[in-house]
């Protein structure tokens, strides 16, 4: 029997390390180096899986036997984008337009190799119903958690939790940015023994 091939995360994210750990003990990852900018017009389930590739490409041209996962997360609400905050001033404004909303996280996922084994990719689409925030509550809640590096200014699995009305899924953690019921199908079908 083979073994199996070596794991490479494309990711420089904290969050899908952590993610990625739950399911699999040894793994590597790599920091692509992409230019994350959208193209003109692009929506954003189209730009987050256009960067799930991208990462996932750039990774295996230097790592051709491993199996790479690259993953993406665009928020949206309708067709506007969600970015990551970085300052308390910008989360703040960012949860104000949120507030009442309904915001589609796009998370993609884009597995490669090893070798010249094709591609396999998934979208995951978690809708978050935001309840309506007083800016006391907005504060409140930032100066608790201080979600500055989150897309969407919160954290689903901590305290963020309170923001909301409810959330509808078919993975938990694709909020959390790496969906893992269907990465963990994925990497059982190419050969990489999970519990």
């Amino acid at each position: 029997m083979p073994s199996p091939p070596p794991v490479l995360l494309a990711s420089g994210s904290a969050y899908r390390r952590e993610l990625l750990a739950r399911i699999l003990a040894g793994f590597e990852c790599a920091v692509p180096g992409v230019d994350e900018s959208p193209l003109q017009d692009e929506a954003p389930d189209a730009l987050a899986m256009r960067l799930a590739q991208l990462k996932a490409r750039r990774c295996a041209e230097e790592r051709p036997d491993a199996l790479v996962i690259g993953s993406d997360q665009v928020p949206a609400i309708g067709k506007q984008l969600l970015g990551k905050p970085g300052s308390h001033e910008q989360a703040a404004a960012q949860l104000r337009q949120c507030s009442g909303q309904p915001v589609v996280f796009h998370t993609a996922v884009s597995v490669l190799g090893p070798g010249r084994l094709p591609a396999d990719s998934h979208i995951d689409k978690t809708t978050v119903y935001f309840r309506q925030l007083s800016d006391d509550q907005i504060q409140r809640y930032l100066t608790k958690e201080q979600p500055y590096d989150c897309a969407g200014s919160f954290k689903a699995e901590a305290l963020g939790i309170v923001l909301f009305d409810r959330i509808e899924s078919t993975d938990p953690t694709g909020i959390q940015g790496l969906p893992l019921i269907w990465l963990s199908a994925c990497l059982n079908r190419r050969g990489v023994p999970l519990p």
